[in-house]
């Protein structure tokens, strides 16, 4: 009676622990031409910026104009949705772009006496929401008959833009035409050590928080600055103090501080609220924007944003 007992209990426990393996949490993904391939096949919008050219990934031509960018795509999308991730699709977040108007400030220069705000590859990331971007380069190499791919597949963390995965190789040479099936054959080999690397990323983000960075400036008409001292205490060290008792488990790194300027690194915010909901850079820094625009320091302040994980708050006025 005791040893069944024991046994009910031993496959209640694996069952408990299967099941929570399954509903883990994983990352959301979205999978982009990288700007290298997109400046190889001609798909770049070129810009003047004060002398310098400057160019940029043009993924709704490619996407209207290369069959191939969707094919590849979408490949890579049932792989690793075969695998448990969740996917963003690249375009529908350029169709959402266009209904904001994005693509306007994306195609603007200084020249022409306006600036270009963000990259696109930044706007995607605001309307997908993704916590990782794979960003693809294939080439498809030939043999008489026969055709191979070589592929470089970098995962991306995008708030910080570091590189948290990396597959690359070069598939069998294949007299299959079909680039898709060409790809696969490349791919497989590598795609799950590949998962695994992007969700050992993102259990760490799970339990140790989102990095993110934090600019602190002061407007030049500004009366005081980050030494002047608020209620007994200077105001760069009640930020300080802000941020340790709001990151998780209190990591941050002040890199710089002088009276006018602070720069805060590897700041952990929470992956979500106490309701679930996913929590940014600008939804997180808002709060410290609420808490110095409030009484007894009742400073103004100006939130901008650049990508996902990088605020500035901009002192002493809107």
């Amino acid at each position: 009676m005791k040893n069944r007992i024991k046994l009910i209990l031993t496959i209640s426990i694996l069952t408990f622990s299967v099941l929570s393996f399954g509903q883990a949490k994983k990352p959301t993904i979205m999978v982009v031409p990288s700007d290298a391939w997109c400046i190889q096949n001609g798909y770049v919008l070129t810009f003047d910026d004060q002398g310098s050219t400057i160019r940029i990934p043009d993924y709704k031509r490619a996407f209207q104009e290369n069959t191939d960018v969707l094919l590849v795509i979408s490949q890579i999308n049932g792989m690793m949705a075969d695998r448990g991730f969740p996917l963003k699709n690249m375009e529908a977040a350029i169709k959402t772009l266009e209904s904001n108007a994005a693509e306007d400030n994306m195609r603007s220069s200084k020249d022409s006496g306006s600036n270009v705000n963000e990259s696109p590859i930044d706007a995607l990331k605001k309307v997908a929401k993704a916590d990782i971007i794979m960003q693809l380069t294939w080439t498809i190499n030939k043999t008489g008959p026969k055709k191979s791919i070589t592929f470089n597949l970098q995962g991306l963390d995008s708030y910080t833009d570091k590189q948290i995965a990396t597959a690359t190789g070069t598939g069998a040479p294949s007299f299959s035409a079909e680039l898709p099936v060409l790809l696969s054959e490349s791919v497989l080999a590598h795609i799950d050590n590949f998962c695994v690397s992007l969700q050992s990323h993102f259990d760490d983000m799970f339990e140790n928080g989102r990095e993110i960075i934090l600019r602190i400036q002061t407007w030049d008409d500004w009366d005081e600055d980050l030494e002047s001292e608020f209620d007994g205490e200077e105001l760069g060290f009640l930020i300080e103090d802000w941020l340790a008792d709001n990151t998780v488990k209190g990591r941050f790194s002040t890199t710089d501080m002088t009276e006018s300027m602070a720069l805060f690194e590897q700041v952990r915010i929470p992956l979500y609220n106490d309701k679930g909901r996913a929590i940014d850079a600008r939804r997180y820094i808002r709060g410290l924007s609420k808490f110095l625009k409030n009484a007894p320091y009742s400073i103004p302040n100006k939130l901008v944003m650049k990508g996902l994980g990088r605020a500035t708050l901009i002192l002493g006025g809107k």
